[in-house]
């Protein structure tokens, strides 16, 4: 099997090389905590609603480029492709927490989940308050009456922008939930990989596809998707993917959507453009209006080519959210 090259120093270091990188660019408004992989805002307004967000490295801008204005105030830092450990959890609550609680926002994966629930445990020991919202997105990891089984991917982005709104605006922590838990509900996500990412401590990939082969709906690490088959044009593709999607979260003529198109990681831009062309045309012919676009790398999997649609039904409530100025490493919005 090829190994795949990496403009890497020792691999043991690349999680602690990136976020100081990170840091850097974030030019004094994101520091890393001491003795723990964890960044927070340097400035946090007393009695702010906190939002810590987190999940395993190597998925970048995910998470910890989401840190910032009407984003989130922090995240918990994993190895690659890990779960960030309760301690570093903890301290990144002990740090945002100022005085009406954290809200935890991650994706739902076995090992985020039992760590973010030890460190609530952790938290509560402490006096702090906590409350937890999974993000389970990807229509292709369950079908919608298990929907609480399902992965998340890119559709995170919209919510977490729509969650750091409200954190930034109200100080009410289950208000901050109520208003999370419905940009998660009204979120639809699917992917499509043309060829697998790679561990940096091995340069190995993850997972193996044949070189005229595409998986619709495998995940960020690889897990199963709903089929495998030869490699599609274009436009065959995207009716594929709208169709499950549109089958999924319940939209009718006049709706409004946020609409996201990631690449995994080697996809280029020209690609993705004549995926929203597509995009474009479905939504159009069911009456379904685009509020706003954003497209890029924002979920990725290391050098994974491929790309995902995230949509997000709208209302006037996430709308407000949503329109709020960003400014963060991997999403701004002005």
């Amino acid at each position: 099997m090829t190994k795949i090259k990496k403009i890497i120093n020792d691999p043991k270091n690349v999680v602690a090389e990136l976020l100081d990188g990170l840091v850097q660019a974030y030019h004094g408004k994101v520091k890393k905590l001491k003795g723990v992989n964890a960044l927070v805002k340097t400035n946090l307004p007393e009695g702010k609603v906190g939002l810590l967000i987190g999940g395993g490295s190597g998925h970048e801008p995910l998470f910890h480029g989401f840190i910032g204005d009407n984003m989130a105030d922090g995240a918990a830092c994993g190895n690659i492709f890990a779960a960030p450990t309760p301690d570093v959890i903890l301290e990144a609550t002990k740090a945002l927490n100022q005085g009406n609680g954290v809200l935890y926002l991650y994706n739902n994966y076995a090992g985020d989940n039992m760590n973010f629930d030890i460190a609530a445990e952790m938290a509560a020991d402490e006096g702090i308050v906590t409350k937890t919202v999974r993000i389970y997105d990807d229509v292709a990891s369950a079908p919608p009456e298990q929907k609480e089984e399902r992965r998340g991917i890119a559709g995170d982005v919209f919510i977490i922008k729509i969650s750091g709104g409200v954190a930034a605006t109200i100080r009410d922590l289950d208000e901050v939930v109520r208003v999370t838990e419905k940009a998660r509900d009204n979120t639809r996500s699917m992917g499509v990989a043309l060829s697998a990412g790679s561990l940096p401590e091995t340069g190995e990939p993850t997972f193996e596809l044949p070189e005229d082969e595409i998986e619709i709906g495998m995940g960020l690490h690889g897990e199963a998707g709903v089929s495998r088959g030869k490699m599609l044009p274009a436009n065959q593709l995207v009716e594929d993917m709208m169709g499950r999607l549109l089958a999924d979260l319940p939209l009718n003529r006049g709706n409004e959507v946020c609409l996201l198109i990631n690449n995994l990681g080697s996809t280029t831009m020209m690609e993705l453009l004549i995926v929203n062309s597509k995009i474009n045309v479905i939504l159009k012919a069911k009456g379904i209006k685009v509020y706003d676009t954003a497209m890029g790398s924002f979920c990725t999997s290391q050098e994974m080519a491929g790309f995902s649609i995230s949509l997000t039904k709208l209302d006037d409530e996430l709308k407000t959210y949503y329109d709020m100025p960003a400014d963060s490493f991997g999403f701004k919005k002005v």
